[in-house]
């Protein structure tokens, strides 16, 4: 991959050369790995089901490019700014990556996210849903979209109530006609994943969307279990987490 300028972002580790670098993500991407594959046999899944998202939020170029240089091609953010600084030169490089906005969408920058992003993950309202149909008009790109569901119904937290959800997938799918391919969920810190996960299950389900993005990093095994097709994982393959740059 070419050299590219570093990113404003430091990283929290110390500054490694290229080349350790590349070696430590590589050897963390494929520890993640062996760790899905497990978890899907064991619940008897192929592996090759279930799609690993880097997440990339706050992290430089550098371990972003670490992680291209080993092969990974599906990353994950959070922020629409910091995506916009850091990946339009990486895809110039590899075209073939796939990039998800995990975090939570202002309205503002709908257009701005129907531009960069590949899917979007966090559609959890009707004035962003309706935002981003006129956006997909306007632009005719479609990235595909799923729907945050606040399985825990955490007041703090994004995504519409799991009563909610069926009418409002309805209401984007056909209502709008945005490309919703699946659920989103983030369960609560403090709570045992496993019923948030059989939850988001259940009304993709009866929503007829077979797209679950679930498990971070820990607890994407969990997630796996309970048929998780994306996982979310970003300490377990770039170390800790800096603090945002403004």
């Amino acid at each position: 991959m070419p050299d590219l300028e570093p990113s404003s972002q430091a990283d929290a580790t110390p500054r490694l050369g290229a080349d350790t670098l590349a070696a430590d993500v590589g050897a963390n991407l494929a520890a993640v790995r062996d760790r899905i594959a497990a978890a899907a046999r064991a619940a008897g899944r192929e592996p090759a089901s279930v799609t690993l998202v880097a997440i990339s939020k706050t992290h430089g170029v550098e371990r972003a490019r670490a992680a291209l240089d080993a092969g990974h091609r599906v990353f994950g953010e959070n922020r629409v700014q910091e995506a916009q600084r850091k990946w339009p030169p990486l895809r110039a490089a590899v075209p073939d990556l796939e990039l998800r906005l995990n975090g939570p969408l202002q309205t503002n920058k709908a257009a701005d996210a129907v531009a960069l992003f590949d899917v979007i993950e966090t559609v959890d309202r009707p004035k962003l849903a309706a935002a981003l149909a006129r956006e997909m008009d306007r632009q005719g790109r479609r990235p595909a979209c799923l729907i945050q569901v606040n399985t825990g119904e955490e007041p703090q937290k994004a995504g519409v109530t799991p009563d909610a959800a069926d009418a409002f997938v309805a209401h984007c799918r056909d209502g709008l006609g945005l490309p919703i391919v699946g659920l989103m969920c983030i369960p609560p810190a403090d709570e045992e994943p496993s019923p948030h996960f059989a939850l988001l299950r259940e009304i993709g389900r009866r929503t007829g969307l077979s797209v679950l993005s679930m498990g971070m990093s820990g607890d994407y095994e969990v997630a796996v279990a309970l048929g998780a097709t994306h996982v979310r994982v970003g300490t377990a393959i770039f170390g800790a987490r800096p603090p945002l740059v403004h």
